[in-house]
């Protein structure tokens, strides 16, 4: 009887050993895989945050130059049609590229993109050290997306060098236009990336990875 009771003991304690070993692998499990989601965002944030300071240091040097015209020391002040280009440079500028070219387009392939670098699933080391020229589509992407995204990158450099020969004010009322575009587009990015990454509303833009076209 005794042994009997013995052998029931060590069958039911096998079983409870075998239920805390299981709670612990599940436990270790959701552990890492915690790790894992929180080593995404952390990434995603590097790419797409990363984006959001290089426009944001853009913002921060020629914004004195479209402030000029409204400043003390002022060359002269702006006449009422100067004015009037002024505004309506800003407003053409928040359409065509804050919200056309960064909010329908850009903002969200930074973030699609972004949401790919998987720092401990298999993304390569050098995707996560260049997150944000990652994220903007300048390599590891579709043949056609980094003919637009190199393309547009020189295109603004030529852009800007231009821009920097116009004589006052009109170099200041370009640079008003484009920093009402960038400032745009700036806080289009973060918004799709707190919805993406924190709210989990996923964006429907395709990141344009090798071989998805």
């Amino acid at each position: 009887w005794e042994q009997g009771i013995g052998k029931i003991a060590s069958v039911r304690g096998g079983q409870d050993s075998t239920k805390h070993l299981a709670t612990s692998v599940s436990s270790s499990s959701e552990s890492s895989s915690s790790g894992d989601g929180l080593g995404d965002k952390v990434a995603s944030l590097l790419g797409a945050g990363g984006v959001v300071m290089i426009l944001a240091k853009s913002i921060k040097r020629i914004l004195p130059i479209a402030l000029e015209p409204f400043g003390a020391a002022s060359p002269a002040p702006l006449s009422t049609f100067q004015l009037g280009a002024y505004v309506s440079m800003c407003l053409w500028f928040a359409y065509v590229e804050g919200y056309k070219g960064f909010q329908l387009k850009f903002s969200p392939l930074v973030v699609a993109r972004a949401q790919t670098l998987k720092p401990f699933n298999g993304s390569p080391i050098h995707h996560i050290l260049l997150a944000p020229f990652y994220s903007m589509g300048l390599f590891h992407a579709t043949k056609k997306r980094k003919i637009i995204s190199w393309s547009v990158s020189i295109g603004v450099g030529v852009i800007v060098a231009a821009v920097k020969k116009l004589p006052y004010p009109w170099r200041n009322i370009v640079d008003a236009g484009v920093i009402v575009g960038l400032s745009w587009g700036s806080l289009s990015i973060i918004v799709e990336w707190v919805k993406a990454a924190v709210l989990g509303i996923q964006t429907k833009m395709d990141p344009a990875l090798p071989g998805s076209a």
